[in-house]
């Protein structure tokens, strides 16, 4: 037998201690802000069909070209760990028959994601991210809304240096007409771009927005943009976004070079980044995909959504404060002996049955040694059962007094302080 040690795959992490407590506060946050505005929480299966992304993210990206963990199942059936949330939130909308409920439905999660892709500070092929989507309206105050509840979550998280850029990328119909003149202008500079966007001009030439290849980005400068081309429709949807935003006071940026990683968005898109963190500097971001329901098999159905990575947040903001869970009594044993500690035993079944936080040593330490992890623990009182007597200790009056076993419960809910 090898006696090397096994180590967590390369680009996953173990969540330990001060980091889960953290974690924990963050969901704490975000369920607040989320569920006061009304969103419920949803939570898709960490494997989908191949397909669902292939579809609804697209075959062109470099999420589904190169990133996804995708494999067969016992039945040949073709798998992939889920890489991003809103295709599997929008499949469950369909499935669920949601369109039936009263729109727009909104829904939030926070889950693990997977993609292939070089591990860095931050960035991990096992990642978690929060998210929110709403379906089933059109009106630019959900899109602003969905905004601000990003921007109020980073805000109270203290997540340093944040922009956000904001852009339209317009309906599908007036993209389409712009996608030919994007097309013609990368063509006749074909020879400075890289060889990765010279073949997705076809397929997905907004891309080259995107690429950081010297010869791309000086070709880019003199390309035409969306936001210049956006039908009179789109242009006043994108209008009253900006409106609204400056109505709650969010301040952002138009970035007539954003167009985000994938094919679905329409309308408006919207990334959050913090300088904070240096060249790979983005924390989250979204927009609008009113065709993606239609394109998986749903009816025509508006959506917005976004998504933010937790280990990002966590990199770039301030750790919300987090206090060890109370210890309202623990118990102790006297003596090593197996009536007593069945005693110590039934008495800590009992608190907890109350709803008391309630711990006991299982270390086999010595009564000193336990009243020393009652108080690393910060235990409020001590119960040490003892050869057919119990002594309840009041830890932060420095009391004690004899108590029948059966009432130290009641004694502790009541709050005993005269010990």
């Amino acid at each position: 037998m090898s006696d090397s040690k096994i180590k967590a795959p390369r680009g996953t992490f173990d969540v330990l201690g001060e980091d889960a407590a953290a974690r924990s506060a963050l969901e704490a946050r975000a369920r607040a802000i989320l569920e006061g505005a009304g969103y419920e929480r949803i939570e898709t299966p960490a494997m989908e069909a191949t397909e669902l992304f292939a579809r609804g993210v697209g075959a062109s990206t470099d999420i589904v070209r190169k990133e996804m963990f995708t494999f067969e199942d016992a039945a040949g059936r073709s798998l992939t760990l889920r890489p991003e949330g809103t295709a599997p939130v929008c499949r469950a909308y369909v499935e669920h028959g949601m369109h039936k409920r009263r729109q727009p439905v909104k829904l939030w999660y926070l889950s693990s994601f997977f993609r292939h892709e070089r591990a860095q500070a931050g960035r991990y092929r096992q990642f978690w991210q929060v998210g929110a989507e709403a379906l089933g309206s059109e009106d630019p105050a959900v899109d602003a809304e969905s905004i601000v509840l990003l921007a109020t979550l980073l805000a109270e998280l203290q997540v340093r240096e944040v922009r956000l850029r904001l852009a339209s990328l317009g309906s599908t119909e007036s993209r389409s007409e712009y996608r030919e003149r994007l097309q013609a202008h990368l063509r006749a500079n074909e020879q400075e771009l890289s060889e990765d966007v010279r073949s997705r001009i076809e397929d997905n030439p907004l891309r080259a927005f995107d690429s950081d290849h010297p010869g791309t980005r000086a070709v880019m400068e003199g390309a035409p943009r969306l936001l210049d081309h956006l039908s009179a429709e789109d242009a006043e949807h994108f209008a009253e976004v900006r409106a609204l935003l400056d109505v709650a006071g969010v301040s952002y940026e138009v970035d007539s070079t954003l167009v985000r990683g994938l094919d679905y968005y329409t309308r408006t898109v919207f990334e959050f980044t913090s300088d904070a963190l240096g060249a790979q500097s983005g924390v989250g971001g979204g927009g609008r995909y009113d065709g993606l329901v239609e394109q998986l098999g749903g009816p025509p159905t508006p959506g917005m959504g976004w998504a933010a990575g937790i280990e990002r947040i966590m990199l770039a903001g301030e750790a919300p404060p987090t206090a060890p869970a109370p210890v309202e009594l623990f118990v102790a044993i006297e003596h090593a002996r197996a009536d007593v500690r069945r005693a110590a035993f039934s008495l800590l079944s009992e608190a907890r049955s109350a709803g008391l936080a309630a711990q006991m040593d299982l270390g086999g330490r010595s009564l000193k040694g336990q009243l020393g992890q009652a108080g690393a623990l910060g235990a409020r009182f001590v119960a040490i059962v003892g050869d057919g007597q119990t002594t309840l200790r009041d830890m932060q009056g420095g009391g004690q007094t004899p108590i029948a076993t059966g009432a130290v419960v009641h004694a502790v809910l009541r709050g005993h302080h005269a010990l």
